[in-house]
């Protein structure tokens, strides 16, 4: 990567720019279509999906996205969540509704490996993921604070995961934000 890139910002850096269709269907009906495409679901996800504070719209809409590295939110050294997320609404993104999460994992099924010839780092996002920058639905450690897409060894994951206040997300984690 030039080192132009490493340091450049929101909107003049490397970035994947999406319009995601949301809305429109149920959580059951989200989860049925996620199942017929072989798309797993780890349990923190399912956590997720039986809570009463996961709601899905009944309109269907286009959201634009872009999914970049953090970084590219002018965190050269990585930062927080709520340094994540604040970073980026100085940048006139915004976070996403919580059903961008499985949409999306829908609409991108060929997302590529993120795991073969890559080390796993504890206490970090995978090789290879991508995190939907959501509202978290309950504050409490002990409940999935959002989604993120993988693929394993060949497989598509939409999996949930439990992060801490203190937890620093490193630079080249790639977040998924809105841009309305």
């Amino acid at each position: 990567m030039p080192i132009a890139d490493r340091f450049a910002i929101y909107p003049a850096c490397p970035m994947i720019a999406r319009a995601v269709r949301i809305g429109g269907e149920t959580k059951a009906e989200l989860l049925a279509r996620l199942a017929r495409n072989g798309v797993e679901i780890n349990e923190a996800g399912r956590v997720l999906f039986a809570s009463d504070r996961f709601i899905t719209s009944d309109v269907r809409a286009h959201l634009p996205t872009v999914e970049l590295k953090g970084r590219n939110l002018g965190l050269p050294q990585g930062g927080t969540m709520t340094e994540v997320h604040a970073c980026a609404a100085r940048l006139g993104l915004h976070l996403c509704p919580i059903e961008l999460g499985p949409h999306l994992r829908l609409q991108f099924l060929d997302q590529p490996e993120g795991f073969l010839g890559h080390p796993v780092w504890p206490h970090r996002a995978p090789p290879g993921s991508i995190i939907i920058a959501s509202e978290t639905l309950l504050e409490s450690d002990e409940f999935p604070q959002g989604f993120y897409l993988r693929r394993i060894k060949g497989t598509l994951w939409l999996r949930g995961y439990f992060s801490s206040h203190a937890h620093i997300c490193d630079p080249e984690e790639r977040f998924v934000f809105a841009q309305t």
